[in-house]
Protein backbone atom coordinates (compact mmCIF):
# COMPACT_ATOMS: atom_id res chain seq x y z
CA UNK A 1 0.00 0.00 0.00
CA UNK A 2 2.57 2.60 1.09
CA UNK A 3 4.36 1.35 -2.58
CA UNK A 4 0.92 1.98 -4.27
CA UNK A 5 0.41 5.33 -3.11
CA UNK A 6 4.01 6.60 -2.86
CA UNK A 7 5.24 8.45 -6.33
CA UNK A 8 7.28 5.60 -6.97
CA UNK A 9 4.61 3.34 -7.26
CA UNK A 10 5.56 3.01 -11.03
CA UNK A 11 8.38 1.43 -10.31
CA UNK A 12 9.35 -2.34 -9.57
CA UNK A 13 8.11 -3.52 -5.67
CA UNK A 14 11.03 -6.44 -4.60
CA UNK A 15 9.61 -8.70 -1.52
CA UNK A 16 12.37 -10.52 -0.32
CA UNK A 17 12.19 -13.05 2.68
CA UNK A 18 15.43 -12.95 4.58
CA UNK A 19 14.52 -16.18 6.76
CA UNK A 20 14.80 -18.18 3.18
CA UNK A 21 18.50 -16.81 2.20
CA UNK A 22 21.35 -18.54 3.76
CA UNK A 23 24.16 -16.81 4.94
CA UNK A 24 26.34 -18.30 1.83
CA UNK A 25 24.10 -17.10 -0.55
CA UNK A 26 23.26 -13.43 0.94
CA UNK A 27 25.44 -11.47 -1.77
CA UNK A 28 24.95 -13.03 -4.67
CA UNK A 29 20.72 -13.27 -4.00
CA UNK A 30 21.38 -9.08 -2.80
CA UNK A 31 23.74 -8.11 -5.06
CA UNK A 32 24.02 -10.61 -8.04
CA UNK A 33 26.79 -12.56 -9.44
CA UNK A 34 28.87 -12.60 -12.54
CA UNK A 35 29.53 -15.84 -14.30
CA UNK A 36 32.07 -17.97 -13.46
CA UNK A 37 31.91 -16.16 -9.92
CA UNK A 38 32.25 -19.15 -7.78
CA UNK A 39 31.33 -22.77 -8.50
CA UNK A 40 27.97 -23.41 -9.97
CA UNK A 41 27.71 -19.64 -11.26
CA UNK A 42 26.77 -20.79 -14.59
CA UNK A 43 25.63 -17.52 -15.50
CA UNK A 44 25.85 -14.10 -14.06
CA UNK A 45 22.39 -13.23 -11.46
CA UNK A 46 20.86 -9.88 -11.60
CA UNK A 47 20.37 -8.37 -7.44
CA UNK A 48 17.56 -7.71 -5.68
CA UNK A 49 18.98 -4.15 -5.24
CA UNK A 50 19.01 -4.15 -9.16
CA UNK A 51 16.06 -5.31 -9.86
CA UNK A 52 14.15 -2.73 -6.99
CA UNK A 53 16.02 -0.17 -8.36
CA UNK A 54 14.18 3.22 -8.38
CA UNK A 55 11.27 1.14 -6.75
CA UNK A 56 10.48 -0.42 -3.24
CA UNK A 57 12.60 -3.36 -1.94
CA UNK A 58 10.72 -5.04 1.02
CA UNK A 59 13.27 -6.96 3.52
CA UNK A 60 10.44 -9.21 5.53
CA UNK A 61 12.26 -11.61 8.59
CA UNK A 62 14.94 -8.48 8.32
CA UNK A 63 16.41 -9.49 11.69
CA UNK A 64 17.23 -13.13 10.56
CA UNK A 65 20.21 -11.60 8.24
CA UNK A 66 23.31 -13.15 9.49
CA UNK A 67 26.11 -10.74 11.28
CA UNK A 68 28.37 -11.22 9.09
CA UNK A 69 26.40 -9.87 6.38
CA UNK A 70 24.86 -6.64 8.14
CA UNK A 71 27.40 -4.62 7.65
CA UNK A 72 27.12 -4.90 3.33
CA UNK A 73 23.41 -3.63 3.74
CA UNK A 74 24.30 -1.09 5.93
CA UNK A 75 26.91 0.47 3.66
CA UNK A 76 24.42 -0.19 0.77
CA UNK A 77 21.34 1.65 2.40
CA UNK A 78 24.06 4.40 2.90
CA UNK A 79 25.71 5.15 -0.06
CA UNK A 80 23.69 3.17 -2.92
CA UNK A 81 26.92 1.48 -3.60
CA UNK A 82 27.69 -2.60 -3.82
CA UNK A 83 29.58 -4.86 -6.22
CA UNK A 84 28.30 -7.21 -7.64
CA UNK A 85 29.72 -10.73 -6.56
CA UNK A 86 32.90 -11.33 -8.80
CA UNK A 87 33.17 -7.62 -10.40
CA UNK A 88 34.89 -4.81 -9.06
CA UNK A 89 32.72 -2.41 -10.77
CA UNK A 90 30.84 -0.24 -8.54
CA UNK A 91 27.00 -0.35 -8.98
CA UNK A 92 24.38 2.32 -7.99
CA UNK A 93 20.69 1.99 -6.76
CA UNK A 94 18.33 4.19 -5.27
CA UNK A 95 15.56 2.25 -3.43
CA UNK A 96 12.73 3.06 -1.18
CA UNK A 97 13.35 0.42 1.55
CA UNK A 98 10.32 -1.15 3.87
CA UNK A 99 11.64 -3.88 6.45
CA UNK A 100 8.91 -5.89 8.76
CA UNK A 101 9.95 -8.38 11.73
CA UNK A 102 8.62 -10.32 14.72
CA UNK A 103 12.16 -9.91 16.61
CA UNK A 104 12.64 -7.60 19.55
CA UNK A 105 15.18 -5.83 18.34
CA UNK A 106 16.07 -4.60 21.41
CA UNK A 107 17.17 -8.05 22.68
CA UNK A 108 19.18 -8.74 19.30
CA UNK A 109 20.83 -6.04 19.88
CA UNK A 110 21.77 -6.19 23.64
CA UNK A 111 22.98 -10.07 22.25
CA UNK A 112 25.47 -8.38 19.47
CA UNK A 113 23.15 -10.10 17.03
CA UNK A 114 22.00 -7.36 15.22
CA UNK A 115 23.80 -3.98 14.65
CA UNK A 116 23.17 -0.67 16.20
CA UNK A 117 24.23 1.25 13.68
CA UNK A 118 21.96 -1.30 10.86
CA UNK A 119 19.01 -0.88 13.44
CA UNK A 120 18.38 3.13 13.51
CA UNK A 121 19.44 3.19 9.47
CA UNK A 122 16.44 1.14 8.93
CA UNK A 123 13.90 2.50 11.78
CA UNK A 124 13.04 6.21 10.00
CA UNK A 125 9.58 5.23 10.62
CA UNK A 126 7.88 2.44 12.70
CA UNK A 127 4.80 0.75 12.18
CA UNK A 128 4.12 -1.41 14.93
CA UNK A 129 0.98 -3.90 13.95
CA UNK A 130 -0.75 -5.95 17.08
CA UNK A 131 -0.96 -9.23 17.38
CA UNK A 132 -4.72 -10.95 16.85
CA UNK A 133 -4.53 -11.73 20.60
CA UNK A 134 -4.75 -7.69 20.86
CA UNK A 135 -7.41 -7.41 18.06
CA UNK A 136 -10.64 -9.70 19.33
CA UNK A 137 -13.34 -8.56 17.45
CA UNK A 138 -10.90 -9.62 14.14
CA UNK A 139 -10.56 -12.88 15.00
CA UNK A 140 -14.06 -13.99 13.93
CA UNK A 141 -14.44 -12.09 10.32
CA UNK A 142 -11.03 -13.04 9.63
CA UNK A 143 -11.71 -17.33 10.96
CA UNK A 144 -14.78 -16.59 8.70
CA UNK A 145 -13.21 -15.54 6.05
CA UNK A 146 -10.25 -18.19 5.64
CA UNK A 147 -13.13 -20.87 6.53
CA UNK A 148 -15.05 -19.28 3.30
CA UNK A 149 -11.66 -19.13 1.11
CA UNK A 150 -10.66 -22.96 2.16
CA UNK A 151 -14.62 -24.12 0.95
CA UNK A 152 -13.93 -22.96 -1.84
CA UNK A 153 -10.45 -23.95 -2.42
CA UNK A 154 -11.54 -27.69 -1.49
CA UNK A 155 -14.81 -27.85 -3.21
CA UNK A 156 -16.85 -28.20 -0.24
CA UNK A 157 -20.12 -26.39 0.97
CA UNK A 158 -20.28 -23.02 3.13
CA UNK A 159 -20.34 -23.63 6.54
CA UNK A 160 -20.54 -21.39 9.52
CA UNK A 161 -19.19 -21.39 13.05
CA UNK A 162 -21.30 -22.66 16.20
CA UNK A 163 -20.84 -20.70 19.08
CA UNK A 164 -19.25 -22.72 21.11
CA UNK A 165 -16.11 -22.64 17.85
CA UNK A 166 -16.91 -18.70 18.50
CA UNK A 167 -15.78 -18.88 21.96
CA UNK A 168 -12.87 -21.06 21.38
CA UNK A 169 -11.16 -19.09 18.59
CA UNK A 170 -11.76 -15.35 20.98
CA UNK A 171 -10.31 -17.44 24.04
CA UNK A 172 -7.08 -19.38 22.20
CA UNK A 173 -4.04 -16.68 22.99
CA UNK A 174 -2.90 -17.42 18.72
CA UNK A 175 1.13 -17.37 19.40
CA UNK A 176 1.22 -17.66 15.58
CA UNK A 177 -1.18 -15.18 15.12
CA UNK A 178 -2.91 -14.84 11.38
CA UNK A 179 -0.96 -17.75 9.97
CA UNK A 180 -1.78 -19.86 12.76
CA UNK A 181 -5.57 -18.85 12.79
CA UNK A 182 -5.21 -19.88 8.72
CA UNK A 183 -3.47 -23.02 9.02
CA UNK A 184 -5.93 -23.95 11.87
CA UNK A 185 -8.71 -22.97 9.89
CA UNK A 186 -7.81 -25.25 6.61
CA UNK A 187 -7.65 -28.07 8.50
CA UNK A 188 -11.09 -27.32 10.55
CA UNK A 189 -12.71 -27.35 7.13
CA UNK A 190 -10.83 -30.47 6.09
CA UNK A 191 -12.14 -32.56 8.90
CA UNK A 192 -15.81 -30.80 9.70
CA UNK A 193 -18.17 -33.34 8.45
CA UNK A 194 -21.50 -30.97 9.47
CA UNK A 195 -22.52 -28.00 7.90
CA UNK A 196 -21.57 -26.21 11.09
CA UNK A 197 -17.78 -26.17 12.23
CA UNK A 198 -17.80 -27.43 15.75
CA UNK A 199 -15.04 -27.02 18.40
CA UNK A 200 -13.79 -30.45 17.77
CA UNK A 201 -12.87 -29.83 14.02
CA UNK A 202 -10.68 -26.98 15.35
CA UNK A 203 -8.96 -29.03 17.58
CA UNK A 204 -7.64 -26.28 20.00
CA UNK A 205 -6.35 -28.29 23.08
CA UNK A 206 -8.34 -27.14 26.37
CA UNK A 207 -4.98 -26.99 27.60
CA UNK A 208 -4.07 -23.84 25.22
CA UNK A 209 -7.70 -22.55 26.06
CA UNK A 210 -7.26 -22.89 29.77
CA UNK A 211 -3.02 -21.50 29.94
CA UNK A 212 -4.62 -18.64 27.62
CA UNK A 213 -7.49 -17.52 30.26
CA UNK A 214 -5.09 -17.71 32.98
CA UNK A 215 -2.51 -15.76 30.87
CA UNK A 216 -5.14 -12.68 31.04
CA UNK A 217 -5.72 -12.67 34.45
CA UNK A 218 -4.25 -9.22 36.72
Amino acid sequence: YIHAQSQISHGPFIAVNMGAISESLFESEMFGHTKGAFTDAKSSRIGRFELAKNGTLFLDEIANIPLSQQAKLLRVLETGEYEVLGSSQTQFTSIRLISATNSNFKQLIEKELFREDLFYRINTIEFRVPSLKERTLDIVPLAEYFMAMYCKKYSKLNLTLSSEAICALQDYHWPGNIRELSHLMERAVLLCRDDVLSVSALNIKPSQLATASSADLP
